[in-house]
C-alpha cells in the first residue's frame, strides 16, 4: 500500500521548505517582534524609573540616619560619599551607613545628584532619568527626593 502523504521535493529526492516559505515566516516573526518589542521596552523603563524611586526612598532613608547621629545632613560638597566615609571634623558619625564600597548610581548608571539644603527642603537627592540632563519626559524625566 501506498503512503499518500504530501511531501515537497527538492529535486533530490528530500524533503525541505521553499524559499518563499521561509520568507514568510520570517515576515510573520519580524511583525510579531514589530509589536511586541515597544510593550517590552515600555515595561522596561518603567521598572528603571520605580527601581530609581525606590533608591531615592533608601537613600533619603539613610540621609536621615546619617543626620540623627550627626546633627545635620551632609553638605553639598560632602555629598552622599559622606554616607561611606566620614567627612573631616565631623563629630558623631556612626557609619558606613550604606553597605557599598562605593555611592550607588542609578538604574541608568549615572549618578545621583545631591544638594543640601535643598530647594523646598533640607535636601534634595533626585536621578536625572535616562538621558543624565535635567528636564524630559517619560523615561528621561528626573525623579526627585520631593515627589516621595
Amino acid at each position: 500500500m501506498r503512503n499518500w502523504r504530501r511531501t515537497r521535493s527538492t529535486g533530490d529526492g528530500e524533503a525541505g521548505f521553499t524559499l518563499l516559505e521561509l520568507l514568510v515566516v520570517l515576515a510573520v516573526l519580524a511583525l510579531l517582534a514589530g509589536l511586541v518589542a515597544p510593550r517590552v521596552m515600555s515595561y522596561l523603563g518603567g521598572a528603571r524609573q520605580d527601581t530609581a524611586r525606590l533608591q531615592i526612598d533608601r537613600l533619603a532613608t539613610v540621609l536621615d540616619f546619617y543626620r540623627l547621629d550627626v546633627g545635620s545632613y551632609p553638605t553639598t560638597e560632602q555629598g552622599l560619599h559622606a554616607l561611606i566615609e566620614a567627612p573631616p571634623g565631623v563629630e558623631g558619625w556612626r557609619g558606613p551607613y550604606l553597605d557599598e564600597k562605593e555611592v550607588p548610581r542609578d538604574p541608568w548608571g549615572n549618578p545621583f545628584v545631591y544638594r543640601a539644603p535643598g530647594a523646598e527642603s533640607a535636601f534634595e537627592l533626585l536621578s536625572l532619568g535616562a538621558d543624565g540632563r535635567p528636564g524630559g519626559e517619560g523615561e528621561d524625566a528626573d525623579l526627585s527626593s520631593g515627589d516621595r
